[in-house]
């Protein structure tokens, strides 16, 4: 088997593959969401994941624990076994 470089590749491939590369950049750029990082008032906000076998009670302790007070729900889901919740930690 023969190892072959970028740099030898013909001109067409490489622009193929330039090209195939740019359009799955594009393509996963229109899929994404992401949850906010800053809720309107500034506070940042943090998501933990707990597992949907125990009740929602786990994941809002945990997000209580990493504040170290009590917390604003931004959002909260499960899906495929996982409970995810986006919180703030409320103003001290």
């Amino acid at each position: 088997m023969q190892c072959t470089s970028w740099f030898q590749l013909p001109a067409r491939a490489l622009a193929r593959a330039v090209t195939a590369a740019s359009l799955g950049a594009v393509t996963l750029t229109g899929c994404g969401g992401s949850a906010p990082l800053f809720t309107r008032d500034g506070r940042p906000t943090t998501a933990v994941q707990c597992s949907a076998a125990g009740p929602w009670a786990n994941c809002m302790d945990h997000a209580r624990g990493i504040c170290q007070s009590d917390i604003d729900v931004i959002d909260q889901s499960s899906q495929g076994g996982v409970n995810k919740l986006l919180f703030a930690c409320k103003a001290k």
